[in-house]
């Protein structure tokens, strides 16, 4: 079957050139018993391709089965795969055949694969290399004939590295790769999607078919779809059943667009973990800029002490440059003194008081308590508004407060 063929079988609209090779490969591999592991973001259409391999191959008589193995409870999992025995737990008032043993000679479609759990992602691997398993709770070896395609949405080689997938495994699924290339990715194709979409829509409902003005398909076209085709989709059976208008302006279409983001610019990335370090650094800097100010308004003084007592003795100092690398905070000491800008330089007085005053000032620590000291007081102790004010979560600054013992 050639690729019209199929776009035609399956309602695979679009003619990208990197679905077009998805197409072509999933062809390709159909009538082989090779595993093939299918990747890309969520709505995309992932569900579709396995079904592509299985009806273009020699098993396509034999049984299919879709398992979605995030939907299924981790202490299920192992008896919905591969069956359970009369009594192997609580409930099992019967034995029960898994699906490894239901598709023996058909094709098993394991959908969202990263996320089985690392046992059960053991007793995958076993059938994969030699189609053998055992039901929970019993002991014989049984053995099956089933074509395993997988997809993932997640990022295995990064879950391998945080330990949640099996780096085995994934090698033994990932002999055929197909990546399904997300809908931005296919700028050409979208409009044509949502066209169909449309008109699928309103002969369903018996109303008018909407279109869009140039503005409006620019729009679409521009706007990131993170839920891809299935966000698309029902972006356009909204807008169908709603507007009372058939023609689309750009205004109206915006309304149906989650934060009206228009544009598939690169956006800044947050690690997971990063929260809590980033409001900290965010305090950091903070106290660094308010120590600069009172450095300035400290040489100020020491300027009108100079001129006043005639020319009491200063010695000039040159401030640590801070570098940020990464999330450490490195400061560089120079090892001679040198001449730089007023703006950047610290005078430190020899008279003892004065030298006092600028060591208080650098303490980080006081000047970071002084600080949320100043925001608790001037929001009367209003901890919400006092962490606002200083560009922090109220739950780091909580603690901050606790760590410091403020009152």
């Amino acid at each position: 079957m050639d690729i019209q063929s199929i776009k035609r079988t399956f309602g695979i609209i679009g003619n990208d050139p990197q679905l077009l090779h998805a197409i072509e490969i999933a062809a390709q591999v159909a009538n082989t018993d090779l595993t093939v592991l299918i990747t890309g973001e969520s709505g995309t259409g992932k569900d579709v391709f396995p079904k592509i391999i299985h009806q273009n191959s020699a098993r396509k008589h034999g049984q299919y089965f879709a398992v979605n193995c995030g939907a299924i409870p981790e202490g299920t999992i192992d008896s919905e795969l591969f069956g359970h025995e009369k009594g192997s737990f609580t409930g099992a008032i019967a034995e029960r055949k898994g699906y490894f043993e239901i598709a023996n000679e058909g094709t098993l479609f394991l959908d969202e694969v990263g996320e089985l759990p690392l046992s059960t992602q053991a007793r995958l691997l076993r059938v994969l290399e030699n189609g053998e398993y055992i039901r929970v709770g019993g002991s014989k070896v049984m053995k099956t004939n089933v074509r395993v395609v997988a997809a993932t949405n997640a990022n295995l080689p990064v879950a391998i590295q945080k330990g949640k997938f099996r780096e085995d495994l994934y090698y033994r699924l990932n002999t055929i790769p197909i990546h399904i290339p997300a809908l931005r990715e296919r700028k050409g194709d979208i409009h044509l999607l949502f066209r169909k979409f449309a008109a699928d829509f309103a002969e369903r409902s018996h109303i008018p078919v909407i279109s869009l003005t140039p503005e409006a398909v620019t729009l679409l076209e521009n706007y990131r779809w993170d839920g891809n085709v299935r966000q698309l989709k029902n972006v356009a059976e909204q807008i169908s059943i709603i507007e009372p208008q058939r023609t689309i302006t750009e205004a109206v279409l915006e309304r149906y667009l989650p934060n009206k983001v228009s544009t598939t610019l690169p956006v800044l990335f947050q690690r997971e973990d990063s929260s809590e370090g980033v409001s900290e650094r965010d305090l950091l800097y903070k106290v660094l800029f308010e120590m600069k100010h009172d450095i300035a308004e400290l040489r100020n003084t020491v300027n009108e002490l100079t001129s006043r007592s005639g020319g009491l003795k200063t010695n000039y100092i040159e401030p640590s440059p801070i570098t940020h690398i990464g999330e450490t905070v490195v400061s560089r000491v120079p090892n001679e003194p040198e001449t730089i800008e007023p703006d950047y330089m610290e005078i430190v007085p020899t008279a003892e008081v004065v030298h006092e005053h600028v060591q208080e000032s650098l303490s980080l620590e006081q000047n970071e308590i002084e600080m949320i000291k100043r925001a608790l007081e001037k929001y009367n102790g209003k901890r919400k508004d006092a962490a606002k004010e200083l560009g922090i979560s109220e739950r780091t600054l909580y603690r901050k407060i606790n760590e410091f013992g403020i009152k």
